[in-house]
């Protein structure tokens, strides 16, 4: 008969204590980095498979945590940015032996305020919300008293936690960028009401405005999506800019192909800069200066914020601002004002 491989089986591999063993495969503090690989390593070679279900029943827990997000947010042929985050957040949960479960909010669920099955069916933990979510629903999902983190936005009506890129400080970049290549018409293109990042994009681009002693002109505010947060029609104001501000990469290359069938050239007759830098920004012609958001670290801080509520090691609420890195490549030229 084949004999189970136990904790004890592999302490006395490695001439160490059960306990040792039990801190390693499950995650917790105590043990160095080095030891804990070298007691997962020697796991698997004896074929020890740590019993998950009995951990979990144990301790009350699922071992799972779920991501949650609207589905228009997903594009299924295009790597998207929050599908990044997602991957980020499925990555570090793995290292902590937690699962990961994904699922998407439709409009109507959110106006019905019909719950995700995920949380209606206490499947998890906690949840990562990844992305902005109507404040209403925001309540209804808080009356559960589940654990939470708000990843890519805040909501100011409501107290959870949240880690998002500083945005402010991104777009007043890159418009003191724009700025300094000799350009005084310059536009931001985000719907101020949508989203708390493309408001405070717009804040960034003004505070730039006000810095470069440029003018503040409404008409140079334009609108890119609707209430239900799909892009619409850019409409252009009457006196052309020649730069514009867009609040994501995708908005700037949708953008950018409007102008080119309109007969402008980028960047010789207009500059467009985007934010995030994902796909859209190394593949658009020309290549996109824009923002990079640190995703690793905002998905990195998100989950050790949720494990730390889950360890009962956090009790007050706060928003983590992680910063961006201005990324010039090719879509902004210099211009004179001669």
């Amino acid at each position: 008969m084949i004999k189970n491989v136990t904790m004890k089986d592999v302490a006395e591999k490695l001439n160490i204590s059960t306990v040792t063993v039990s801190k390693a495969l499950t995650g917790k503090d105590g043990v160095s980095e080095e030891l804990r690989g070298q007691i997962k390593k020697t796991s698997e070679e004896m074929g020890y498979r740590y019993n998950a279900n009995a951990k979990a029943l144990k301790e009350g827990r699922s071992y799972n945590v779920g991501v949650i997000m609207e589905s228009h947010y997903v594009y299924d042929e295009l790597d998207t940015f929050y599908l990044r985050m997602y991957q980020g957040i499925t990555k570090c949960l793995t290292k902590l032996d937690y699962a990961c479960i994904l699922e998407l909010i439709t409009f109507e669920m959110e106006d019905e305020l019909v719950l995700p099955n995920l949380i209606s069916s206490n499947k998890v933990d906690g949840i990562i919300i990844l992305g902005q979510l109507k404040t209403d629903y925001l309540v209804k999902i808080q009356e559960t008293a589940l654990k939470t983190v708000y990843l890519d936005f805040y909501d100011k009506q409501m107290e959870v936690d949240s880690v998002i890129t500083d945005s402010v400080y991104g777009a007043y970049l890159l418009t003191n960028y724009i700025a300094s290549m000799g350009h005084k018409k310059i536009a931001y293109v985000g719907n101020i009401h949508s989203t708390a990042s493309i408001l405070d994009r717009y804040l960034g681009y003004y505070r730039s405005l006000l810095v470069n002693g440029l003018e503040v002109r409404p008409e140079y505010l334009i609108s890119d999506r609707g209430k239900d947060g799909l892009f619409i029609d850019i409409e252009f104001p009457e006196d052309m800019p020649t730069a514009f501000v867009c609040n994501c990469d995708e908005l700037a290359y949708i953008l950018m192909e409007k102008l080119k069938t309109l007969g402008y050239r980028i960047p010789e007759d207009i500059s467009v800069v985007g934010f995030d830098n994902y796909t859209f920004a190394g593949y658009s012609t020309p290549r996109l200066t824009t923002v990079e958001v640190n995703i690793d670290l905002m998905t990195e801080m998100a989950v050790d914020t949720l494990i730390k509520h889950f360890n009962g090691e956090k009790d007050i609420h706060g928003r983590k601002v992680i910063g961006g890195k201005l990324i010039i490549r090719d879509s902004v030229a210099k211009i004179n004002n001669n």
